[in-house]
């Protein structure tokens, strides 16, 4: 009985040193980071993007390798954001350095965090920054420069009642085609609170600068010339007008946007400037919010107008080059919020008679457009163009009968055929060439064919890159 509970004990302890052990070798894979850097944040841009993540680690097997992983710019690690390695420094036979660069598309903020996470899974704490804090400014800058506002003009006047816009400067050096950079407008050395766009809208007084917003890894080199804005008596506040109201209707060359009477204009369509408009009228069919400085000849001013059209919006389901198999139908339709809207659909540029609603089924390869019009209220229309493509089959296989009453009354060549490098001559039975063409795209004939008593007959030679075809076309009702 001793025997039989001595031998229990040593198999329950054996069973427990086992678990044990290999619970306590799951947890003792252990890695430690020390202050990152020595560095406060990680201000990163075109000109440097290098930064250091020294750590400690225990009980890994041999291969495991290691990455350095950004939190999200909320400061979490559910979505972390991959570093990209530049380099992995063995500082000892327990300790590594890992050389690494931020993503260079990097949303900037003042809240990142960082971790060291091993090819066996196992993440790290939070690194400190050498404030001791594990949350960090993080921006990559991609723009590192100074930069011009106001034309590159330090002074400007603004009318008495009137506003002045002032504007980055889109000539380079210029920040201003970076859609991702955000600003901080300053007046007489304050920064203007909620004014973070490329443009600013003045009404009074002061001297004013605009700098690149990076947060905590802002610099005063990357900001504007100082403008001087002062004031006039003159002049006056300034207006546009549409000439077919707004919202308009577009339709021809569109509605005219007429700004009050000054002595220059400067237009701009959503903050861009127009290249070369700078009249007092500018016509538009676009919608969009057009903003126009006029100069009144001792003072400037701007007005803006929110321009809207009331056509319709559609669209449709078509993907473009879809390769149809022999035998097979797709359905293309198109949505629409036009009025009492209309259809016309289109092969190879040949309207498709009776084929006037909203869908049309597909059998057969080609050049497609359906033209959507809404013809009451505000008369518009809309095309979409997409092409249907179709298997080829074996290269020697080229169609020599064209049935016009079928449902592809076209001579259709296979696809390796229709392309820039390829030439297409068709030849009638008299001799008389009656195509010839580089690119075909399986739209001939387009003319009536003269059947007479017999059905015509037509010779093509097809020359490309894998060489020359000869053979015949017989066309049938």
């Amino acid at each position: 009985m001793i025997q039989k509970i001595t031998l229990s004990f040593f198999k329950l302890l054996f069973l427990f040193s086992f678990l044990f052990f290999a619970k306590s070798n799951t947890y003792a894979q252990t890695i430690v980071p020390q202050t990152f850097d020595g560095l406060e944040k990680l201000c990163a841009g075109n000109s440097f993007n290098e930064f250091n993540a020294t750590f400690s680690y225990i009980d890994f097997p041999a291969g495991t390798t290691f990455v350095v992983e950004l939190s999200d710019s909320a400061g979490n690690f559910t979505t972390p954001i991959a570093t990209t390695l530049l380099q992995t420094i063995d500082v000892s036979p327990t300790q590594k350095t890992i050389r690494y660069a931020v993503p260079t598309n990097l949303v900037g903020s003042d809240i990142y965090s960082l971790r060291v996470k091993s090819s066996t899974g196992v993440t790290s704490t939070r690194f400190r920054n050498s404030l001791g804090n594990t949350s960090f400014p993080a921006y990559f800058k991609t723009y590192e420069s100074s930069f011009f506002i106001n034309n590159k003009s330090d002074v400007a006047m603004i009318c008495s009642g009137g506003s002045l816009t002032l504007s980055i400067n889109s000539e380079a050096p210029s920040p201003a085609a970076i859609s991702n950079i955000k600003y901080k407008w300053y007046k007489d050395d304050v920064v203007i609170s909620g004014q973070s766009s490329k443009d600013l809208v003045v009404n009074s007084t002061g001297k004013y600068y605009a700098e690149i917003d990076y947060g905590q890894c802002s610099d005063v080199n990357f900001s504007s010339n100082r403008v001087n804005v002062t004031s006039s008596s003159g002049g006056s506040g300034v207006t546009i007008s549409s000439s077919l109201g707004n919202p308009f209707c577009a339709s021809g060359t569109g509605t005219v946007l007429t700004a009050t009477s000054g002595n220059s204009y400067v237009w701009k369509k959503d903050g861009t400037v127009i290249t070369g408009a700078t009249n007092r009228t500018y016509s538009t069919n676009e919608s969009g919010v057009y903003t126009v400085d006029v100069d009144f000849g001792g003072c400037k001013a701007s007005g803006s107008i929110n321009l809207q059209s009331n056509g319709f919006d559609a669209s449709i389901d078509a993907e473009d080059g879809y390769k149809l198999s022999e035998g097979e139908t797709i359905t293309v339709t198109v949505t629409t919020d036009a009025t009492a809207a209309s259809y016309e659909w289109y092969l190879n540029d040949n309207l498709i008679s009776g084929e006037t609603g909203n869908s049309y089924v597909i059998s057969v390869k080609g050049n497609y457009k359906v033209k959507i019009s809404q013809a009451s209220g505000c008369t518009a229309n809309k095309e979409f163009a997409f092409r249907i493509n179709g298997d080829s089959g074996p290269s020697s296989v080229v169609p020599n009968i064209i049935k016009l009453s079928g449902m592809n009354p076209y001579w259709n060549i296979p696809d390796e055929y229709k392309n820039a490098s390829t030439k297409v001559i068709i030849i009638s039975s008299n001799g008389d060439k009656v195509l010839d063409v580089v690119n075909y795209q399986g739209d001939w004939p387009q003319n009536n064919i003269d059947f007479k008593n017999v059905n015509p007959v037509y010779y093509y030679v097809i020359q490309s890159d894998t060489g020359e075809k000869k053979g015949s076309i017989t066309v049938i009702k």
